[in-house]
Order: structure tokens, then C-alpha cells, then sequence
């Protein structure tokens, strides 16, 4: 399995690191932990290994850092701080170690494979979703309870051994994370769970991709991606992604969980429903529209357990309240997916209900004189054609480059992109990419001006845009959606750059990748 490392999220694609002194197997560190095995490097150059404990005669995994010293002082710290937190659902932390130079953690050895791995076969059943995920909460839990955050929860720190249990690894909080941020991700590790897709903007950036959105930047719910999904659980997952709604306790989470995970072989179960948060939107000083996406938490009330349903929980902790639907209750108990929507909203109507947008972001109509390739190359720049099929609304139609030899454009470029024009400064929540094929590297930069259509124009454009967000790294899907956007801030110049292209299977030119449909979505 991969052993992700200590706070980093673990990368097929991450390089190997040289090192003088590199440790080999049979090597004992400290007397005492015989490596046996380099399972991978992770994201941040840190070498994972498994190992033996020779003295107490036990599996470890050994995550080393070179050089050690200050520059390894978080990632002891933090391997000191999860060893006080002892819990089934936590990996264990045995020992931290400095030499100077390196250093090293060593931690509980776990036979099995990461949520990131199971998924990527096929998304979870909804009954084993909520068995990982009540594991996760009460692993945050515990580390709350002792004032800790734990601040890298993903599919990959999430492990489940081969003999069912479920752990989570390597906590690493700094200071922007807050258990807040915590209990977002497990509303992250529910959605992918059931989708196979990590919601980038609600629970953190990674390299898996991104949750389905619609034209406007929404998450589509699990529901409207898969059939089978149980209302209680759609309802629960897209709650925890939220930022209108206030967040349970972790504890509190933990018991709502415990209480679903425990209860799905009672026949009642389906019919009553979850506990639901009904505290309303959080208070951030904003409106919240009562008719807009996912308002039913707005306008719900507390229910009651219905007579007859035995051990159900009512909690109220923190203001928080939970409640239930009682089970004559018409609401949705339709488990048919409805699949999401592929046809762009209009200017001036809501994607989801067709009504007017009351302030809430739309589809900027762009025409073709708007947008046109950027190819900041002196030499050859034979591919400027076809910039208009990527906003004509069909994602059967699109702009693709040439073949290249290589993934970064045989070295001749840095890469080729689309630039936008919006015709005025505006304030944008959203732009959606759709691709012909998944595996691109590709970024959103933003600037002034647009000095025009040449070799010295487009290497001025890109030296001079910035950055909008992360950029996507080898991004196995083919809708990327970039939603970093300063809402305080109007954008009128847009570019999306592709860095480098998939191998499409053509032997003579293998590498290429092909921009369907481009759709922007903000205030006018």
C-alpha cells in the first residue's frame, strides 16, 4: 500500500530524491529500526519505508527527511504532538528522531490501502462510506478534545487495513488550519467516497479531481452523480461542504455518524432519516438568499423522532441542533439520480431553477472576437485557429494544438493557451475547462491588458499575468474548475495556459490534448 508521508499528501508522479547517505535496506537506524523496504517518496521529497522494529519484533513504517535540524522541526513537532493521542482510529507514532542530518519518524505500520487507492477502483457503497467516515470523525475527535488539529485530512491519510479497520495518519496543522477546516474534510472524505472526486474549493486543494460543478461553480451533489445514493447521506455530505451552515463538533459529528453507521441494518432506518444541522447559515455579515442553492437547512425547523424509532439521539451542542423527519414526511425519498446538467446557464437565468439571478453568479455570454490563442513561441506559430469553437457552447467542438513529441511541447514553448477577454472589468466566482482527454497540466493566470496577438505579445502576457489559484498537475479528468477568485477584485483578461499534454496513443506525435468548451461564470 502507500504509506503516504508525514503531512504531505502522497504522489504517484512525486520524484525520486538523491541524497548523499541515502539509506538502503537492511540499515538499522537508532539500534533499533531495520529497514526492509522504500515504499515512495511523497510530495514534499520525504523518503517513506517499511521497517522492523528489532526490538519489540513489530512492522513500523519509517518516514525520513534529509537534511534533519530546524528544517525538520515541524515535522517532528508534530509527530511529538500525535504521539500524546492515543485512539484505535489514529496511527500510532512510536518515536521521533534528529541526526542532524536527517531525521526521521517512526510510526505504526498499517497492512492494507489508502482511501485514495480503493476509490480510484470504485467509489464505496453508501453503508461502508459511513463506516470510514464515522472512523474519521471520532480519530478528529479525539485529537480536538486535546486542543490538537489534525490539518491534512485526504483520501490519502486516510488508511483501511485489510482487516477492516480504518485509521487516519499523519496530522500536520499549521496555522491555517482550524478544526473547522478539519471538519470540512471529512465532509471532502464523504464526497469522494461515494463520487471518486475531492471538492477542491469546500475542502482543500489536491491532485485528485475536482468535484462536479455546474456552469456556476456549484458542487453537484452525490445524488445527481450516482444512483443509490441515501438522501440522509447526500443531505449530510453536502451540509459538511457548506460554508453558509455552522459546523458541528467533531465529537458531535462522530456521534451522528456512530448512530447512522450502527443503525443501517435496522428496517426503520431508510424511512426516518438523519439527525440534520438546523442552526442556519453561519454568520458572516452576508445575506443569504432564501431561495438559493441547498436553502432547506434556512428554512427548516426542529423535527421530531417519529414514536416507535428506539435509539435515536437528539444533540445540542454548541447551539448546534440536530433532528429528524418524521417518518410520514413527503419529502425526497426518491434514491433515482438525476444526472447534472451539461447545458451552460444563460445571462441572465439561475442553472439549476431557470428563475432571475438576484446577485448570484451567472454564464458570461462570450463571442468568438473574444478570445484568441497565445503561443509564446518565435518560431512556430501555425496553431492560432479555432479559438472561437471553445465558447460556441458545444463540447463537441474545440481548439486543439498539434501533436508534440513530448508533454511540454518537444521543449519548443513553455506551453499554449487560450486567452479571454470579458470586454469590461468583472467580478468572476468561476471558470470551467472542459478538456479532450484527462492528464493536462494547466493553470489560470489573470492580468491588465492584452497587447496583442504575436510572438513578443503572448511572452508578454504570460510573464505578466498572475496566477489564479494552484495550477493542475497531471489532472486525470477532463473538467478542471478554477473558483480562487479575490471577490473583491474585477477581472477582465483571462488565460488559461496549458503547461503540458497527455500521451493520447499516436506513435508519430503521442503527446496532445484538445480545449472543448471554456464557460465563465460571476457578476456582471
Amino acid at each position: 500500500m502507500t504509506q503516504v508521508g508525514e503531512g504531505q499528501e502522497a504522489s504517484e508522479s512525486a520524484p525520486q530524491v538523491m541524497t548523499f547517505g541515502a539509506p538502503t535496506v537492511g540499515e538499522i537506524l537508532a539500534e533499533r529500526y531495520e529497514l526492509a523496504e522504500h515504499i515512495n517518496n511523497d510530495s514534499a521529497g520525504r523518503q517513506v519505508w517499511r521497517g522492523v522494529d528489532v526490538v519489540l519484533k513489530r512492522p513500523v513504517a519509517v518516514v525520513l527527511r534529509y537534511p534533519g535540524g530546524d528544517s525538520a522541526m515541524e515535522m517532528l513537532q508534530a509527530a511529538v504532538a500525535a504521539s500524546r493521542v492515543i485512539h484505535p482510529s489514529l496511527v500510532g507514532v512510536y518515536d521521533a528522531i534528529d541526526e542532524g542530518e536527517r531525521a526521521y519518524v517512526v510510526r505504526e505500520w498499517v497492512d492494507g490501502e489508502s482511501l485514495r487507492e480503493i476509490v480510484a477502483e470504485e467509489p464505496l457503497d453508501p453503508t461502508r462510506t459511513t463506516t470510514v467516515a464515522h472512523a474519521v470523525a471520532e480519530a478528529v475527535a479525539a485529537m480536538h478534545a486535546t486542543g490538537m488539529v489534525h490539518g491534512n485530512i485526504h483520501p490519502g491519510t486516510v488508511l483501511i487495513g485489510d482487516d477492516g479497520r480504518v485509521v487516519l495518519a499523519d496530522a500536520r496543522a499549521d496555522s491555517a488550519d482550524t478544526r473547522e477546516t478539519d471538519i470540512r474534510a471529512i465532509g471532502g472524505v464523504l464526497y469522494f467516497a461515494l463520487t471518486g472526486h475531492w471538492p477542491h474549493a469546500e475542502a482543500g486543494r489536491s491532485n485528485l479531481p475536482d468535484a462536479v460543478r455546474d456552469p456556476a461553480g456549484a458542487v453537484a451533489a452525490p445524488r445527481q452523480i450516482r444512483a443509490g445514493v441515501p438522501a440522509y447521506l447526500d443531505d449530510l455530505t453536502m451540509d459538511l461542504l457548506d460554508s453558509r451552515l455552522a459546523l458541528p463538533a467533531a465529537d458531535v459529528l462522530a456521534a451522528e455518524l456512530g448512530r447512522l453507521d450502527s443503525a443501517t441494518d435496522e428496517p426503520y432506518y431508510e424511512e426516518a432519516g438523519p439527525l440534520r444541522f438546523l442552526s442556519g447559515p453561519r454568520d458572516t455579515g452576508a445575506a443569504v438568499d432564501p431561495g438559493g442553492p441547498r436553502s432547506e437547512p434556512q428554512r427548516a425547523t426542529v423535527r421530531k423522532i417519529a414514536a416507535g424509532v428506539a435509539g435515536l439521539l437528539v444533540i445540542a451542542v454548541a447551539g448546534l441542533v440536530f433532528g429528524i423527519s418524521a417518518l410520514g414526511n413527503g419529502g425526497d425519498t426518491d434514491d433515482t439520480a438525476a444526472p447534472p446538467s451539461d447545458v451552460p446557464a444563460t445571462a441572465d437565468s439561475d442553472p439549476a431553477t431557470g428563475s432571475a439571478n438576484n446577485g448570484k453568479p451567472k454564464n458570461f455570454a462570450i463571442s468568438a472576437n473574444q478570445v484568441r490563442i497565445v503561443d509564446p513561441s518565435e518560431s512556430q506559430r501555425n496553431e492560432l485557429e479555432g479559438a472561437d469553437a471553445v465558447v460556441d457552447g458545444n463540447e463537441n467542438t474545440g481548439w486543439e494544438p498539434n501533436g508534440y513529441k513530448s508533454a511540454n511541447f518537444g521543449n519548443l514553448k513553455p506551453g499554449m493557451g487560450i486567452l479571454i477577454d470579458l470586454g469590461q472589468p468583472r467580478t468572476v466566482s468561476s471558470v470551467q475547462v472542459t478538456l479532450s482527454d484527462g492528464g493536462a497540466s494547466a493553470e489560470l493566470r489573470a492580468g491588465a491588458a492584452d497587447p496583442g496577438s504575436s510572438a513578443a505579445g503572448d511572452e508578454q502576457v504570460l510573464s505578466s499575468y498572475k496566477r489564479v489559484g494552484d495550477p493542475f498537475e497531471a489532472f486525470d479528468a477532463t473538467k478542471m474548475s478554477f473558483t480562487d477568485f479575490d471577490p473583491d477584485q474585477k477581472y477582465q483578461y483571462l488565460l488559461f495556459f496549458i503547461t503540458e499534454m497527455p500521451r493520447t496513443g499516436d506513435s508519430q506525435w503521442p503527446f496532445k490534448v484538445g480545449v472543448q468548451e471554456i464557460v465563465v461564470a460571476g457578476l456582471s
